[in-house]
């Protein structure tokens, strides 16, 4: 989704380019009843979000950032709120990470859905469905296939989507892999909201541990992150926040207002 379908489909003309990529800017509730309309209107919208380690990607994956651009990007963690007040002088009104915000966005939805689930390990998909089935006991969740599949499996895996068609497809592959397998597989055909959701499904079975609660009203969760996985997370975090940072200043520095006064 470009930034004018992004407009278009939300209603609200307020998107902050962060590298390039055009991040919704919206209120927790807000961005909850939009997805809410999305799924009752049976409006196709690929979902995903943005944070200092995807945005980092995008910069040096062509591919990868031509692919957000059909995508409604939703703000992920503090990397982007110090971003948008670098560039736009406010942060996003919220921060509206995948972990907590899918979740929420589930049980806070009334009508009946069908959630399919696909990624992960299949013990931590299966785990995670248990979980959220406990949180938002009005929908249905199905676990279509763990994320180890080959080539050969692939397509045996979209036709289940299909048949399926689900209100609700959490694709958690890791970045890029997720958006990528989105932006290439799926379509309408396939389900309403296709969302890339990254580790929740590990969060969620418990076998990775969220941080404590404190950590993350501090806005430190990637401290804790770090520090349970270091040598996988050490480069993002340690390399990749000041790099994600120097970007931005640079982006700051460098950038050219168009005539309707947004930041390119």
């Amino acid at each position: 989704m470009n930034m004018h379908s992004a407009r278009s489909v939300s209603g609200l003309d307020n998107l902050k380019t962060i590298l390039g990529i055009a991040v919704l800017s919206i209120r927790w509730d807000d961005a909850i009843a939009l997805l809410a309309r999305l799924v009752a209107e049976r409006r196709f919208t690929k979902i995903s979000f943005l944070n200092a380690h995807n945005a980092n990607i995008a910069c040096t994956d062509p591919v990868f950032a031509e692919a957000l651009d059909d995508f409604l990007i939703l703000p992920d963690g503090v990397g982007v709120d110090v971003a948008a007040k670098l560039l736009y002088g406010a942060p996003f009104p919220d921060n509206l990470n995948g972990t907590d915000f899918i979740p929420a966005f589930l049980q806070a939805s009334a009508r009946p859905l069908t959630v399919g689930l696909l990624g992960a390990t299949r013990v931590n998909a299966e785990a995670a469905s248990v979980k959220l089935a406990a949180l938002a006991v009005q929908h249905t969740f199905v676990v279509i296939h763990d994320g180890y599949f080959s080539a050969e499996q692939e397509q045996g895996i979209v036709d289940r989507i299909a048949k399926l068609r689900p209100d609700i497809l959490l694709v958690a592959m890791g970045v890029p892999r997720q958006e990528l397998w989105i932006a290439r597989h799926i379509d309408q055909r396939h389900c309403t909201l296709p969302i890339a959701v990254g580790a929740l499904l590990d969060f969620l079975s418990g076998t990775v541990p969220r941080a404590p609660l404190w950590m993350r009203r501090l806005r430190v969760e990637w401290l804790f992150r770090l520090i349970v996985e270091p040598g996988r997370l050490w480069r993002r975090y340690v390399v990749g926040n000041p790099l994600f940072l120097w970007r931005v200043v640079r982006q700051k520095l460098s950038r050219r207002t168009d005539p309707a006064g947004e930041a390119l």
